[in-house]
């Protein structure tokens, strides 16, 4: 069987090929592609090939580069030792964009019915943003501030929502993503950049500041600024990793106010939860469904651009001029 897959065969080049796919073996899937999420910050990062040396990113991203990893496809064919998907299943999957799949059957999650495979395909993305609100610890009554409203803001602002957050700051200069962010939750939404955004946050709260910052820009210049918005002991939780970690600095009022400092990165959890820690990544993808299936989380609102992976060029240098009106860039592997 053919299948094509986007590819970036060198820094700053986009392609789009073929390869042949080899029979699926026992214990595998094959799937066919319906729709891949473009995760914005990550493949665009990718695709300048600008890392510091040492980084996850200068060891992960190798040319030939095939990116992607947020995929919603249909089982067209099982090994008879799956028992528990069947052919026409809908699944998600973390897989680049590419046509044709094979994986292993304990690695894919199922789709349940009246979620799209659109929506669907936000599950790799939703799983990582829900790793970093676990990671912030909330108490209930805080004062959340998410700076940078992409794709990853905007759920994040929505996990805020569902776990009853007092106060919900939304930080962002594109009016569009603002007013996105209020409609699914935030409370107070912010037109200004993080060093400005300082005194409105501290007439926001009256003066204590925010307990929580996210930041998800990945811009290095962001993080000793977004410290200036936390009150004491404030937690900041670095959810957009920069590929150039050299540029950022600290700033003053780590050390002085108590500030924690809070990485996380979207693999650190494990494939199935625990008694020891009962959220894995299938727990985790669960709970996002559900939440998709009440109403309570929203992404069909999301999606901004829909390309054919046959343009793929396109869809990157749309990206690469302006990705200030985009959200949600989804392939759709119908237009193949």
């Amino acid at each position: 069987m053919k299948s094509i897959h986007i590819v970036f065969p060198e820094k700053g080049n986009v392609s789009v090929e073929q390869e042949l796919l080899t029979p699926h073996k026992r214990g595998e899937i094959l799937c066919a592609a319906e729709s891949s999420l473009v995760s914005i910050g990550t493949e665009m990062s990718c695709l300048r090939g600008v890392f510091d040396p040492g980084t996850n990113w200068e060891s992960w991203v190798k040319y030939p580069f095939r990116p992607g990893y947020s995929t919603a496809g249909r089982v067209i064919a099982a090994g008879k030792d799956v028992k528990h998907l069947r052919i026409g299943d809908c699944i998600v999957a973390a897989v680049p964009h590419q046509q044709y799949f094979k994986l292993p059957a304990d690695q894919v999650y199922l789709l349940p019915e009246g979620i799209s495979a659109e929506e669907g395909a936000w599950a790799i993305l939703a799983t990582t943003t829900q790793l970093g609100v676990r990671r912030a610890q909330l108490q209930l009554g805080e004062r959340v501030g998410v700076v940078g409203l992409g794709m990853l803001g905007q759920l994040v602002v929505q996990y805020l929502a569902v776990a009853g957050c007092r106060q919900i700051v939304g930080i962002d200069t594109v009016p569009s993503r603002l007013e996105m962010a209020r409609s699914h939750g935030a409370t107070d939404a912010l037109a200004l950049d993080v060093v400005s955004a300082r005194a409105e946050i501290e007439n926001l709260t009256d003066g204590s500041m925010l307990d929580v910052v996210f930041d998800i820009t990945g811009n290095p210049a962001v993080l000793a600024p977004t410290i200036q918005l936390l009150r004491q002991f404030g937690r900041l939780v670095l959810l957009g990793d920069t590929p150039t970690p050299t540029q950022q600095h600290l700033g003053p009022g780590v050390v002085s106010n108590s500030i924690s400092i809070l990485g996380i990165h979207g693999y650190a959890r494990p494939q199935r939860g625990s008694n020891f820690f009962p959220w894995g990544a299938e727990e985790m993808v669960g709970l996002f469904f559900d939440y998709l299936r009440q109403g309570r989380m929203r992404v069909a609102a999301l999606i901004t651009h829909r390309f054919s992976p046959l343009d793929a060029a396109d869809a990157y240098a749309m990206l690469e001029r302006d990705r200030s009106a985009a959200l949600g860039v989804v392939f759709d592997w119908n237009l193949v």
